[in-house]
C-alpha cells in the first residue's frame, strides 16, 4: 500500500482505539483509485491506439473530489495503468478495508468486449472490458476483485467508457451510432470504443491469454461478493461514451451535477440528474452488485462516515 494510504489507515485505527469512532468503536476509512488512459500500448492491441484527450483530466478531477471528501486517493495514468498495477492497487485496498469502510474507483478510457468462454454471459456471450495500457481488463476479473473485499465494505464505481453499463458484471452487445438528435452534443467528440473489427482482431491474436483469464475466473459474475458495490456508468452496454477536450461527456455532466459538493441526494438521484443532461444515445446506467445495502444507496455520495 502507498505510504500515504497506510498512514491514513493507521490514523483511523488510532481514532477508533481512542473512542472517537462510530458505534462499533472505529472510524471508517476511505481509499480511492482513479484510472485514466489517453492511449494504450499499440503493440498489445495489434497496432490500434485511437488516442483520447480527456481521460487523464477525468482521473485527476475525480481524485481531487475524493481528497476533498476525505479519501486517500491513488492515481494511475496511461502507461502506469497496467493490468498488474490496477490489480495490485485493488488487492492493497482489499487487504486493509474492513466492514463500513469505503473504496471509490473511477475509470476513464476506452471500453471493449471479448467473447465469453466461462458461460456467465447467457444473453450476448460477450464480456465487457476496460482497455488498460497492456491489455483489456475483463469484467470477470473485476468481479473476482470485489469478492476479495470484506463483507460490509462499500464500493462505488464510476466508469466513463463505452459498453460500460454493467462492466462490474455484463449484459449485451450491439453497434450504436449517434442519432441526428444528438449530433450537436457529440459533434467533435471522439468515441471511447474499441471498434468491433479491432476487437475481433485483438481477440484472435491474444485468444490464449483472454481465454486463460476467464478460465481462472470460472464463476464469472456468479462469484460471491460480500461487499456492497454501486456502479454508475457513462452509458449502457450497447452504447458508446464520448471523449471531450477537458472531460469525457459523462464526467463533464457528473461534475456539473456534483457542483463542487453542493449536490444533495443519494446515488440513484445522482445517476438520474446526470442522465437528464446526457444525449439520448449515451444513457448512464445504475446497478448494484454483492450485499444489498439500501442505507448506502441513500447516503450522500462519497460519504465515508
Amino acid at each position: 500500500m502507498p505510504k500515504r494510504a497506510a498512514r491514513a489507515v493507521r490514523r483511523s485505527r488510532a481514532v477508533a482505539t481512542s473512542g472517537g469512532g462510530t458505534a462499533t468503536g472505529r472510524k471508517p476509512v476511505g481509499l480511492s483509485l482513479h484510472i485514466g488512459l489517453n492511449h494504450v500500448n499499440a503493440r498489445q492491441y495489434e497496432g490500434w491506439d485511437d488516442a483520447l484527450i480527456a481521460c487523464e483530466f477525468d482521473a485527476r478531477d475525480m481524485s481531487r473530489i475524493a481528497r476533498v471528501r476525505g479519501f486517500t486517493p491513488s492515481v494511475l495514468l496511461t502507461r502506469r495503468a497496467t493490468s498488474a498495477a490496477v490489480t495490485a492497487a485493488m488487492h492493497r485496498a482489499a487487504a486493509v478495508l474492513k466492514r463500513g469502510d469505503f473504496f471509490f474507483v473511477t475509470y476513464s478510457g476506452h471500453g471493449g468486449q471479448v467473447p465469453d468462454t466461462n458461460g456467465d454471459e447467457l444473453e450476448d456471450k460477450y464480456d465487457e472490458t476496460w482497455l488498460l495500457y497492456d491489455r483489456e481488463f475483463v469484467d470477470d476479473e473485476l468481479y473476482r476483485l470485489w469478492g476479495r473485499f470484506e463483507s460490509g465494505v462499500r464500493i462505488f464505481v464510476l466508469s466513463d467508457s463505452c459498453h460500460s453499463g454493467t462492466v462490474v458484471r455484463n449484459k449485451r452487445r450491439a453497434r450504436i451510432r449517434a442519432s441526428a438528435d444528438t449530433a450537436g452534443e457529440l459533434a467533435g467528440r471522439k468515441i471511447k470504443a474499441l471498434p468491433l473489427d479491432n476487437q475481433e482482431e485483438i481477440y484472435r491474436a491474444h485468444r490464449q491469454m483472454y481465454d486463460k483469464i476467464q478460465k481462472a475466473n470460472p464463476m464469472g459474475s456468479r462469484a460471491p461478493v460480500g461487499a456492497s458495490v454501486i456502479l454508475i456508468s457513462g452509458c449502457q452496454d450497447n452504447q458508446t461514451s464520448s471523449d471531450g477536450d477537458r472531460n469525457g461527456l459523462f464526467t463533464e455532466k457528473l461534475l456539473k451535477v456534483w457542483d463542487g459538493g453542493r449536490f444533495k441526494g443519494g446515488y440513484r438521484k445522482l445517476k438520474l440528474a446526470i442522465g437528464q443532461l446526457m444525449p439520448d444515445d449515451q444513457t448512464p446506467n445504475y446497478m448494484t452488485v454483492g450485499l444489498p445495502n439500501p442505507e448506502f444507496e441513500h447516503q450522500l455520495p462519497l460519504t465515508i462516515t
